[in-house]
């Protein structure tokens, strides 16, 4: 039984403009991550909890903030041998067979005693130099060619489109990384470099499933990218200079306002998707 989440499958199977109005609603109305300090506590918050989508992630952070834990009934059943409380509150999130789904905060559960840690059940080790070649390998099936170029320390790597879209022919395009970097710096480069692509800094691509947008000026990209490329990384055990610039657009900033919060999370989703690193929350299936 296939009862993975995987994030095209979630926006597949839901309207997209009915999600982003979903969002843009909660978000208006909560009055939400209108300061920088607060958009990086969503990251944080984003980053930890691993066994959910990063949009899903976020939409559980909206509803109750604070929140430590959270899965579906399946999961907590099957993994964990507890089970929601007698009236216990559930969250929606959405989800690949339906419209909505429940997931029930740690709090909300009863049962055995749980790990000492749980969310690092979902953690992954740091990348290694053998996972490089297979994650240039998936980047190729989706006409993503990634090469390795003998570079100084300054020049980490880019990404350009070779050729658009056609009616006979999907888009092309060429990314360059720095094969003197290590293995984890080169996770963060390819990261960084398919945040641009997926958050349609290079223009829309309908196979990519990536969105037509307003070209943002080029400290606003950054942002963008360096949001995503941070969430991908440290989602998947990999440290990154993102913090670092993230925090520092903090100390510099009190509003986030320009920002695409939607697009950041739907971005790191889809490159989750793409490298082959999505593991989030079970459920069984519903009948037919």
């Amino acid at each position: 039984m296939n009862t993975m989440e995987t994030q095209p499958d979630l926006f597949a199977a839901q309207d997209e403009e009915v999600a982003r109005s979903l969002l843009d609603k909660l978000l208006e109305d909560s009055r939400l991550y209108r300061a920088s300090k607060d958009y990086l506590e969503l990251l944080e918050f984003t980053k930890r909890l691993r066994n959910f989508a990063p949009f899903n992630a976020m939409l559980l952070h909206v509803q109750k903030p604070g929140l430590t834990y959270a899965a579906s009934a399946y999961d907590w059943e099957s993994r964990f041998g507890r089970r929601p409380k007698e009236n216990a509150r559930p969250l929606l999130i959405l989800w690949p067979f339906g419209p909505v789904a429940l997931v029930y905060d740690v709090q909300e559960t009863e049962g055995k005693a749980l790990p000492r840690d749980v969310d690092s059940f979902f953690a992954r080790g740091a990348i290694t130099s053998e996972r490089i070649p297979e994650l240039i390998k998936k980047m190729a099936r989706r006409n993503i060619a990634c090469a390795c170029f003998d570079g100084g320390d300054a020049n980490a790597g880019s990404i350009r489109v070779v050729n658009r879209a056609t009616k006979e022919e999907d888009a092309s395009y060429s990314m360059q990384v720095n094969r003197n970097h290590s293995a984890p710096v080169q996770f963060v480069t390819i990261a960084h470099e398919l945040a641009h692509l997926f958050l349609g800094h290079l223009g829309p691509d309908k196979n990519l499933n990536i969105p037509e947008r307003p070209r943002p000026d080029h400290v606003q990209e950054e942002l963008e990218a360096e949001s995503v490329a941070y969430l991908v990384c440290a989602r998947n055990g990999v440290e990154s200079k993102s913090q670092t610039y993230l925090t520092k657009f903090v100390e510099k900033n009190t509003t986030v306002e320009k920002l695409d919060i939607y697009q950041v999370m739907r971005a790191a989703g889809q490159i989750e998707t793409l490298l082959g690193l999505s593991s989030h929350t079970r459920y069984e299936k519903p009948p037919r």
